[in-house]
C-alpha cells in the first residue's frame, strides 16, 4: 500500500463549541481577521480586533488590559505626524488627518471591545511575531509604528517568559471578571520575513512555547494548531498567496474547515449552509426580475430568511432581507 504524500493534522471536537448564541472576540495578528471573517460570513455573533490588526503578544495584552479597565484615549495618547494622527497602540486604520475624528474611532471601538469582552463567551489570540519595537524615549513596546523613523526604536525578540508573565495577569484578571470564557490561542502562520529568515523562526518557537506554557496554566486555555497545518499539512509554496508569505485563499478555507470541525457547533452547519445559499441568492443578478420566476425566487430567500430567524433569533439577516424585499413587486 502506497504510503500518504502528506502529513494531516488530526482535530478533535471541543467540549462547549461555538454556536449562534455565542458571542467571539478576535485579537491578534491578520490571520485572526481572516478566520474572524469567517464567523462573520456565517452570521456569528463577533467582534475583531478593535484595536486593528495586533502581531506580539505584549501588544495583545495592552490591549486586553485596555478593554477589562475601559479606559478610554485623550489628545494626549496621539502623536502627529506628517499631517496624520495616530496611537502607539493602534494599527494604521485608526490613522486621520482630524485628531477629533481620530480619537473619537478609537473610543467607540474601545467602548465596544469592553462591552463585548464582558459578555463574550470565546476569545480567540492570534500570535504573529516575538519581535517587538519599543519606543526609546519612553521604554513602551509598540503595537505600530507608523512609519516613523527606526531610530526612534529599539527592536527586541520577547522572551516565552516574557510573554507568559504578561499574559498570566491578564487571562487571571479576564477570568476573575468573567469566569465562563473561553480563551483559544494560535500562532499565525505568516511568515514575517522581514524580520530575517532565522529570526522568523525563533520568533515561532518562542510563541509556540509560551503558549503551550500558557495552555498547560489555565484549564480553560486552548490551542489551535493553525501554524502546524500551514507548515506540515499544507506543506507546499502552492498554499501561499502571491507574497509567498501569507497563506493562500485556499489554505484559509481548509485551516478555516477545520476549525469548524474543532471548535462550531455541528447542530448549526446547516443554518450555516443555508446562509451559504442566501448570501450566493444576494449575488445572483437576474436578467429579467419582473417575471414570475424571479418574483418566486425572492419569496423562496424570504421563507428562508424567515425560517431560519425562527430558529436563530441571534442570527442577523436584516440587510439580506432588506435586499429581497427590495425586488418584491406587490
Amino acid at each position: 500500500m502506497m504510503e500518504p504524500f502528506r502529513t494531516a493534522i488530526d482535530i478533535k471536537s471541543e467540549d462547549k463549541p461555538i454556536d449562534y448564541s455565542s458571542n467571539v472576540l478576535f485579537l491578534g495578528s491578520c490571520f485572526a481577521e481572516n478566520m474572524g471573517a469567517k464567523l462573520v460570513q456565517n452570521k456569528f455573533q463577533t467582534l475583531i480586533n478593535p484595536f486593528g490588526i495586533l502581531y506580539n503578544p505584549h501588544s495583545i495584552a495592552n490591549s486586553l488590559e485596555i478593554l477589562v479597565k475601559k479606559e478610554l484615549f485623550t489628545e494626549h495618547d496621539l502623536f502627529e505626524d506628517k499631517g496624520v494622527w495616530n496611537s502607539f497602540s493602534h494599527h494604521s486604520r485608526f490613522s486621520d488627518t482630524d485628531k477629533t475624528r481620530c480619537l473619537e474611532n478609537i473610543n467607540q471601538q474601545i467602548e465596544l471591545g469592553a462591552n463585548f469582552l464582558k459578555k463574550a463567551d470565546y476569545l480567540i489570540i492570534t500570535f504573529g511575531t516575538a519581535w517587538v519595537y519599543q519606543l526609546k524615549k519612553t521604554g513602551n513596546v509598540v503595537s505600530n509604528c507608523h512609519k516613523v523613523a527606526a531610530k526612534e526604536f529599539e527592536r527586541v525578540r520577547l522572551t516565552e517568559q516574557d510573554i507568559v508573565e504578561r499574559i498570566n495577569w491578564v487571562f487571571e484578571t479576564l477570568q476573575r471578571e468573567n469566569p465562563e470564557l473561553k480563551i483559544i490561542l494560535t500562532v499565525s502562520p505568516v511568515r514575517h520575513i522581514k524580520d530575517g529568515l532565522v529570526e522568523n523562526q525563533l520568533s515561532k518557537a518562542t510563541l509556540l512555547l509560551a503558549t503551550h506554557k500558557l495552555v498547560s496554566e489555565f484549564e480553560k486555555v486552548s490551542y489551535f494548531p493553525s501554524f502546524e497545518i500551514m507548515m506540515d499539512d499544507l506543506r507546499d509554496y502552492r498554499f501561499y498567496a502571491d507574497d509567498m508569505l501569507h497563506p493562500s485563499n485556499v489554505a484559509i478555507e481548509y485551516i478555516w474547515e477545520k476549525f469548524k470541525i474543532s471548535w462550531i457547533e455541528p447542530k448549526v452547519y446547516e443554518a450555516m449552509n443555508e446562509i451559504a445559499k442566501i448570501q450566493q441568492a444576494v449575488n445572483h443578478r437576474p436578467f429579467f426580475p419582473e417575471t414570475e420566476s424571479h418574483q418566486l425566487f425572492i419569496k423562496r430567500q424570504l421563507d428562508s430568511i424567515k425560517k431560519l430567524r425562527e430558529k436563530y433569533s441571534e442570527i442577523d439577516l436584516t440587510a439580506e432581507q432588506d435586499y429581497f424585499e427590495k425586488q418584491k413587486l406587490v
